[in-house]
């Protein structure tokens, strides 16, 4: 895996240091839940926002689906 290089704003490092204290948990770990969580969140609303809009492109009613439509 490759290494990357971030940089976290101070009150982030602050919570960083309280919550490890508190949850007894280490940075690492409070970072990867807190990702794990972030990217579940983030794959729903696109799944939701995909089905809304496939919603949108198939919302016709029965008269409009059927119009011009010849048997």
């Amino acid at each position: 895996m490759k290494k990357r290089n971030f940089i976290l704003n101070s009150d982030n490092i602050e919570n960083l240091e309280n919550f490890s204290e508190i949850l007894k948990k280490d940075f690492s770990t409070i970072i990867n839940e807190a990702l794990e969580e972030y990217f579940e969140k983030k794959q729903k609303n696109l799944l939701e926002k995909n089905i809304s809009d496939e919603n949108a492109m198939t919302s016709l009613d029965f008269d409009e689906f059927w119009d011009d439509v010849d048997i």
